[in-house]
């Protein structure tokens, strides 16, 4: 209960600040090869207390799942944004996750009053705000983004699983493990894999390198 508690320790500060609509910001996919970075932007109610709520990657999926519809049930407002392997590869990481961030701010139904973000500075955000790092574990708000962000990125790289099968999808989810990577020395790249990312991008690299000599 107490590790609960502190959960909510900066977000007790301001609502005695006079804050009452403070959203929690956090992104999942950042590290994968393939699929989409997903942004996710909640905005929790002030006065009521989520028992559970943790960094997406320290719960089961059955929990998360189950925290999950809590959320949507008792969030007073959520975004999620996809920002597809393309823009990943064409921004770079960084400004892709800044830009997924600051468009799942926006999106949300309720305009913030307050941002508690995960890691990520966002000086050009036009609310107050802070950066934390590991905010997923420190604060219940941001980890609430991060179940959802990992909740929303699962379910739809399970469905990618069925499009592109046999990279195995459903079980990484895109990220780079030895299956993973079996996977893709096997059939290559397919549309959702990201071409600037290593071991992706070597495949790329020969392409380009071949097409010097036709």
């Amino acid at each position: 209960m107490n590790d609960q508690m502190n959960k909510y320790a900066r977000e007790e500060e301001l609502y005695d600040e006079g804050y009452k609509l403070i959203c929690g910001v956090d992104e999942v996919g950042r590290g994968s090869i393939a699929g989409p970075l997903v942004v996710a932007a909640v905005i929790l109610p002030p006065l009521e207390r989520i028992e559970g709520i943790d960094d997406s990657k320290r719960l089961s999926p059955k929990k998360r799942e189950e925290l999950a519809k809590i959320i949507h049930k008792k969030a007073l407002a959520i975004s999620t944004v996809f920002i597809s392997p393309e823009q990943v590869d064409e921004l770079d990481i960084y400004k892709a996750t800044k830009l997924g961030m600051l468009e799942a701010i926006k999106k949300l139904k309720l305009t913030p009053e307050y941002a508690l973000i995960d890691a990520m500075p966002l000086r050009e955000l036009d609310i107050p705000h802070d950066s934390i790092i590991h905010g997923d574990l420190l604060s219940a708000s941001i980890g609430a983004a991060s179940i959802i962000a990992k909740v929303t990125r699962d379910d739809y790289m399970a469905k990618m699983d069925i499009k592109y099968p046999n990279y195995g999808f459903k079980q990484h989810k895109g990220y780079c493990t030895k299956g993973h990577v079996q996977a893709l020395e096997k059939l290559g790249p397919c549309p959702i894999h990201r071409k600037t990312f290593y071991p992706v991008s070597k495949f790329f690299q020969k392409i380009k390198q071949l097409s010097i000599f036709d």
